[in-house]
């Protein structure tokens, strides 16, 4: 009989999260839902059972990445209830404050450093964890980045700076995790369809100072990439995917 495969998706109540933990699902894994949101994640849970039957196969952890206890005990009650964990989709994240860096609280820039860089350290640190002490030993990672890790917008120093540093994390633990047959890489996503970017549709600040309109891209062509990136045998990564809006301002100067 063939044994489903097990992934932790974080950030799974809405959004990227959501639509990765509902592919995986209907792909025939086993999913830990984590998030703060308990209802959204019974919610995602009971979409997976109507339209699959696969409820039993998803399990609603409710979890702040910001607190390590709480992560902790998110990855040891996946193991415990499904035996093993083959997949982390480290994903959740939060926006930038809003207006000038120069306007900005101590306490608003942390706030994006402990969800975007901390608890994806959190995260990743109890995965390797996990995947180091099991048998088969190993297991993949799949971290969200951004194109902000490439390329800055206008007054997103916090979401920027935490977003390079996860390109910064991503290749250190791919490095890292050859030791146990753990695989790290990296999806950067351009103008997803989430309430994080729906605002880009509406017109938002460019580099040369003018405002304008972004095209979006539906969540469930993203978690198609993150699917075929967690489907891949262990012996090949994808260490850096970037799925994007093709007409977005991206690639271009200005």
């Amino acid at each position: 009989m063939h044994t489903p495969k097990v992934a932790i998706v974080t950030g799974a109540g809405s959004g990227i999260g959501k639509a990765v933990a509902l592919a995986l699902a209907q792909d025939g894994w086993c999913v830990a839902l984590a998030g703060r949101r308990s209802q959204l994640l019974d919610e995602v849970r009971d979409i997976a059972e109507q339209r699959w039957g696969a409820g039993a196969r998803l399990l609603p952890i409710p979890t702040d990445v910001t607190a390590p206890a709480a992560v902790q005990q998110l990855f040891a009650r996946t193991v415990k209830h499904f035996g093993r964990l083959d997949l982390l989709f480290n994903n959740a994240g939060r926006g930038n404050p809003p207006g000038s860096f120069l306007d900005w609280s101590p306490s608003d820039w942390q706030d994006v450093v402990n969800t975007n860089l901390n608890g994806m350290f959190y995260c990743l640190q109890q995965a390797f964890r996990a995947m180091r002490d099991q048998t088969p030993q190993g297991g993949r990672i799949i971290n969200n980045g951004s194109i902000s890790a490439h390329a800055p917008r206008p007054n997103s120093a916090a979401y920027t700076a935490t977003k390079h540093a996860v390109m910064g994390l991503t290749k250190t633990a791919a490095l890292d995790g050859r030791s146990w047959n753990i695989t790290v890489g990296q999806i950067d996503i351009g103008n997803a369809s989430t309430e994080l970017a729906d605002r880009m549709a509406k017109g938002v600040p460019q580099a040369n100072g003018t405002i304008a309109a972004e095209p979006l891209i539906d969540t469930g062509i993203v978690a198609q990439s993150v699917l075929h990136m967690a489907n891949l045998p262990l012996e090949a990564n994808v260490l850096f995917h970037t799925v994007m809006a093709t007409k977005m301002p991206f690639v271009g100067r200005g």
